[in-house]
């Protein structure tokens, strides 16, 4: 009730808000002036940027990123920048707030597009297509790293609305299953190569928790997950989907990228339950949310034998990432290794990697009432030599040069410190290493992380791309069935899979099938079947696309 309350007060703050401001477009072009490529007068514009909450990081609004990124701004364009903090794990909820209250950035961006959906059917966000044709010629840098397919991902094929642009994944790795390598070797075991093996390994584990962990064998915890047991069991569950599931049948479901009604999804699930029922699971994985630290601790301290995460997970945050606490706590060899084990039924090791395209969602509030600037700003950190230096920073600093080509990246202190891998919460338009020089890119991209053995590095390279396959694009239009339910329904899947899984394995169907009722009947199934008649109003009979 009071989450309904909320929702009302916030929808009637947003309109007053809306009401009051107007959406700003005619007073911006007819009041900008510039000479010279600047702006006669200073601009002011802020911009959002995530707060990971990481301990021992930099201040996200106030580091040697952010001056740079202020400095750049100002003497180019004349244009000031004021970064806004949104925490990383409540971003959904903080955004409908600050949009609701009239005080979003100039500058947005979210991973969850019904948000931008929703408020531009209350006026709320700038239609972009006028401003990107008029201001093309200034925004080069912008134009060439996107792309046509980047800047109208989102472009309505029916109205030719265009309310965001979508940031680019120089890097389309997406997630690696991760077992401890010295375990294997004391074990005398190989790394495992499927499902069975993969158990017999935490069985093993737990049966040997003395050996492994001496004094602590009471914190043995075979294999760890979070609540969000759609991604971090996402290895798992892709194996379980039908290879040759037709294009249309993945874009119904598609809307949920935890695959949870996706058909294959449930039988995942129940190995999971198996595993859970028989002490191979974190007990506690559903009790943590978002943020905590509860897991990232256990896994640093030497506690964990297995996890499923983002590809390079172990190896991020430079001296606090878990492979250099794995070292500095356990020894030298304690390590996590990146393993292929979960074949489909045609025996690849299909795993879902990014597409180019589908990554942050930028767009404008109609509070914006500096559409050029704003574009400015993403066209200037477009630039390749910007990219490379937010990712990279200073030589001798954050980085030192290889002597094959490429760089290699040091561990950094204070404002100097990046709280997100290659820096992607100041990149927004561009996620994943890209250097200037491609062939630096490559010889880069497994010294891209400080304290951390290129080896590994480059063994979870090779295992997220083996078999990879990257979601296609299906643009039929807006789905009105999906606005403002990314968030209650990715609540209720998140639910669903933790009862599912610490079900007793005689209740496993029943609860399986009860929250799956839940949710289809919460908006789900609207949102299926208006995906189903917009596939078949755009496509026809054919399951493919063409």
């Amino acid at each position: 009730m009071k989450k309904r309350i909320l929702s009302i007060l916030l929808a009637c703050c947003m309109c007053f808000s809306l009401a009051a401001c107007g959406s700003g477009k005619e007073e911006v072009s007819a009041g900008t002036k510039m000479k010279d490529g600047k702006f006669v007068d200073t601009v002011k514009i802020s911009v959002e940027v995530y707060d990971r909450g990481n301990d021992g990081g930099s201040d996200p609004t106030n580091n040697m990123y952010t001056d740079y990124i202020k400095k750049g701004m100002l003497d180019t364009y004349n244009v000031e920048v004021e970064f806004v903090a949104v925490s990383r794990w409540e971003e959904v909820q903080q955004i409908n707030n600050l949009l609701a209250g009239g005080t979003a950035p100039d500058i947005c961006l979210t991973y969850d597009y019904p948000t931008i959906q929703t408020y531009a059917g209350m006026d709320g966000v700038l239609e972009l297509n006028q401003y990107l044709d008029e201001y093309k010629d200034m925004l080069p840098n912008l134009w060439n790293w996107l792309g046509d397919t980047n800047i109208y991902w989102d472009k309505d094929p029916n109205t030719g609305e265009l309310w965001a642009i979508e940031g680019k994944r120089a890097d389309v790795k997406r997630i690696n299953t991760f077992v401890r390598q010295d375990w294997l070797d004391k074990l005398g075991m190989k790394a495992p190569t499927n499902a069975e093996e993969f158990e017999k390994m935490l069985v093993a584990f737990k049966d040997n928790a003395s050996k492994l962990l001496g004094a602590d064998a009471d914190k043995m915890i075979p294999f760890s997950m979070s609540y969000d047991v759609g991604w971090r069991a996402a290895t798992l569950i892709e194996s379980y989907l039908d290879p040759k599931m037709s294009d249309k049948e993945f874009y119904v479901n598609g809307f949920d990228d935890r695959k949870y009604t996706e058909n294959g999804t449930k039988e995942a699930v129940r190995l999971l339950n198996k595993w859970y029922n028989n002490g191979l699971i974190w007990k506690d994985f559903a009790l943590y949310g978002s943020g905590d630290s509860t897991e990232d601790d256990m896994i640093k301290a030497g506690y964990v034998g297995a996890f499923i995460h983002n590809w390079d997970y172990p190896f991020r945050n430079g001296e606090d990432s878990i492979q250099a606490n794995l070292k500095r706590i356990v020894g030298e060899d304690a390590a996590f290794v990146a393993v292929d084990c979960f074949p489909n039924s045609a025996g690849e090791y299909a795993k879902h990697a990014y597409s180019t395209a589908g990554d942050r969602k930028l767009f404008f509030p109609a509070t914006n009432d500096e559409p050029l600037a704003s574009l400015l700003y993403l066209d200037w950190i477009s630039d390749p030599e910007h990219i490379e230096y937010l990712q990279i920073g200073d030589e001798g600093v954050t980085h030192k040069k290889l002597d094959g080509g490429g760089v290699a990246i040091i561990p950094a202190t204070g404002a100097a410190i990046q709280n997100s891998g290659q820096n992607i919460d100041y990149t927004i338009t561009c996620n994943g290493l890209n250097l200037k020089n491609p062939e630096d890119t490559k010889k880069s991209a497994a010294y891209n992380y400080a304290g951390v053995d290129p080896s590994y590095v480059q063994t979870s390279i090779e295992v997220a791309l083996n078999d990879a396959v990257s979601v296609k694009n299906v643009n039929v239009g807006a789905i009105a069935a999906e606005e403002g339910m990314g968030s209650p329904l990715g609540e209720k899947r998140d639910i669903a899979y933790d009862k599912s899984v610490i079900a007793s394995v005689a209740d496993f169907d029943s609860v399986w099938d009860a929250n799956m009722q839940d949710y289809l009947k919460a908006g789900g199934q609207k949102i299926i079947d208006e995906r189903t008649q917009k596939w078949e109003a755009t496509f026809g009979d054919s399951d493919m696309l063409p």
